[in-house]
């Protein structure tokens, strides 16, 4: 090596063939610097598992967020719309107007009640009824599409119900049998109002994929529901779902004109704010915390590096005395540390794109190794765990990971660079 660093040219440039040639050997392990070695391989394990982290945290966050944005957005309408001044008995002339609206993709009349539903077994649980038209049914994809038993063809003609799956599961009902409904706004007699309760046939069981919604929600036909909930006809709401929901603000005008009455109207992210807000904060957090990862990491290259120019000390003095600068030392040694950062920012982007593809899977893995359910569906809303890269975050994780990397080599560089050669001599 002596040799060829005596042939090399005094006026080599920066990142010249034997500047590279240095380092990738002095990244290489000998037997008596198999400590460095192995500092070295633990910073590249760190970083690698710092940056898979984060992409795969970052994934699952983002896959949540739009997991449980779509099946919200995809049962409750984007903007709800209540009447002010008199019943809604004209529901069907303004659903009418409102799906005429630019950007409306279609226009909800609802009644809904709060009952307890009890089954076959269990003391009961509590529900949300959702009286709808069957044709307006049919429209919300999210349950029309996902219906596991039955049909919703005869759904208004019938006085059958649609439940959840889940709800199903906790009620132990099954196509035909009959869930029982208890509502406390009943009929009034001369002691006051009695609760109501009724029996409906299930014919069909839906899953939409968010706990809350398939152990809570039961679709009823709109008259039936009207009837039950003391609003012969009329409507107590009119949801609306648009193309775009975040162009949510630029089509209330264009709606209040088409609704020709006056309305009380709340969007989706003023029903939603506090969740997704939450959400977005923890989200954040979670990128800060998990960047501590990848800083100490980094860390560990800093001491590597010390260590190991501490070792090749009298190197350093042999190349500077046979004419190497200081900047060709300083670029040898950043070289030596970038190259771990590099070679373990990209070992860890591919480790986070194997799990982000393989999460769900690794989770039923672990819950069928630790004999229990992890991230319960009860709890986390969603029936799997999803996951969601961004192109844009995945590249900022990797820049921030890179950098780290690079600022982390340039401290023992210039050490490296500064050293003395009569004094690195001496000391050896």
């Amino acid at each position: 090596m002596m040799a060829q660093a005596a042939a090399t040219p005094r006026g080599a440039g920066p990142f010249s063939v034997f500047e590279r040639m240095v380092a990738w050997r002095y990244l290489r392990s000998r037997r008596k610097e198999a400590f460095i070695s192995v500092i070295a391989s633990i910073s590249f394990v760190g970083i690698m598992l710092g940056v898979a982290t984060l992409i795969i945290v970052m994934a699952v966050m983002n896959g949540f967020r739009a997991e449980l944005l779509t099946r919200i957005l995809g049962v409750n309408g984007h903007l709800i719309l209540q009447p002010m001044d008199r019943p809604l008995d004209d529901y069907a002339e303004v659903a009418a107007r409102l799906n005429g609206v630019g950007g409306v993709r279609y226009a909800i009349p609802l009644v809904e009640g709060q009952v307890l539903a009890s089954g076959n077994v269990g003391g009961g649980t509590g529900a949300l009824v959702r009286g709808i038209r069957e044709e307006d049914l049919n429209k919300v994809e999210l349950v029309a599409d996902n219906i596991r038993q039955g049909t919703l063809d005869g759904f208004e003609a019938g006085e059958g119900v649609a439940v959840g799956v889940r709800m199903a599961e906790t009620l132990g009902l099954a196509l035909g049998d009959r869930v029982t409904l208890t509502s406390p706004e009943g009929d009034v007699t001369p002691f006051g109002m009695t609760a109501r309760q009724k029996a409906y046939p299930v014919t069909a069981i839906f899953q939409v994929g968010m706990s809350e919604y398939d152990a809570s929600i039961i679709f009823m036909a709109l008259p039936e529901a009207q009837l039950y909930f003391n609003s012969e006809g009329a409507a107590q709401s009119i949801e609306i779902f648009v193309d775009d929901p975040d162009a949510i603000d630029d089509i209330k005008p264009l709606i209040e004109t088409a609704a020709q009455r006056p309305f009380f109207m709340v969007d989706w992210r003023q029903r939603n704010h506090t969740f997704f807000s939450a959400l977005e904060v923890e989200r954040n957090v979670m990128f800060m915390i998990l960047t501590l990862i990848v800083l100490v990491a980094a860390l560990n290259i800093i001491s590597g590096l010390f260590m190991l120019v501490k070792d090749k000390g009298r190197d350093i003095a042999i190349l500077r005395t046979m004419g190497a600068t200081r900047g060709s030392v300083m670029r040898i040694f950043v070289m030596t540390g970038a190259a771990i950062g590099v070679v373990g920012t990209l070992a860890g982007v591919l480790l986070g794109i194997v799990v982000c593809l393989n999460v769900e899977s690794i989770r039923q893995f672990f819950s069928w190794l630790s004999g229990t359910t992890l991230f319960n569906p009860e709890l986390y809303f969603l029936s799997q765990l999803p996951a969601k890269m961004e192109v844009s975050e995945t590249v900022s994780v990797v820049l921030m990971a890179l950098v780290l990397s690079f600022l982390a080599t340039l401290f023992p560089a210039w050490r490296a660079a500064r050293l003395d050669p009569v004094e690195a001599l001496r000391y050896e």
